[in-house]
């Protein structure tokens, strides 16, 4: 018997799509051709864009449809603004609380980030990314904060991801993360949280190449 996908799969299946920029920020989602795509009927697609909506990644306009979430330059700035206060106190905990395990597991994911930096591998990069910030969440052995953190994370995964896109961004990236981890390991709370906030915080050039990687975005999505 076929298997049904369920609401979670979709969900999952949907939020993959749009972090990896199949779908654009303020693209419409097509409900007839996610049943067509999934194969199932309409309740399970709206549930998972009702959870998607929940996250932030999507936005329910009434009579208008379902769009991928789309924010203004302030309006970006802002939630990049709180997301770099977040990390810097999860990383300020993190040198404070992690474990011996977790600090391996962390170590191994930062190598694992070299390698594809080197390799010039974004899409696997971007992937080890979202570990790496991860181990930071769950080391803060706080799990309101963790779900804070993750919930900010996945809603800024698209813009995050475009970044990377931008000329060496990658190799500044993990010289970046180097930071973070010799600051963790040393237990230096301090040095952690700074590392972090301005590892996230998007200002300056870096916030007028993300404007650029977007526009650029909407250009190919215009003309595919």
């Amino acid at each position: 018997m076929r298997a049904i996908p369920n609401a979670l799969r979709i969900r999952n299946a949907l939020e993959n799509a749009i972090v990896q920029g199949v779908y654009a920020p303020g693209e419409r989602l097509d409900p007839e051709a996610l049943e067509r795509e999934f194969d199932c009927s309409r309740t399970p697609i709206r549930e998972a864009l009702y959870q998607l909506e929940s996250s932030g990644l999507v936005r329910v306009m009434p009579k208008r449809g379902t769009f991928v979430t789309s924010w203004t330059a302030e309006q970006l700035a802002e939630r990049f603004e709180v997301m770099a206060e977040t990390e810097a106190t999860c990383g300020r905990l993190a040198a404070r609380r992690i474990t011996e395990s977790e600090l391996v597991e962390f170590e191994i994911i930062h190598a694992r980030c070299r390698e594809l930096a080197e390799a010039g591998d974004t899409e696997g990069y971007y992937r080890h990314n979202s570990l790496f910030h991860h181990c930071i969440y769950r080391a803060t052995h706080n799990a309101f904060l963790e779900h804070e953190a993750a919930r900010l994370h996945a809603m800024l995964q698209p813009y995050r991801r475009m970044q990377l896109r931008v000329r060496n961004r990658m190799s500044r990236s993990y010289s970046e993360h180097d930071t973070i981890v010799a600051a963790i390991r040393a237990g230096d709370a301090e040095a952690a949280a700074t590392a972090l906030r301005e590892h996230v915080i998007v200002q300056g050039d870096r916030f007028h190449d993300l404007l650029s990687a977007l526009r650029q975005a909407g250009e190919k999505k215009v003309g595919r």
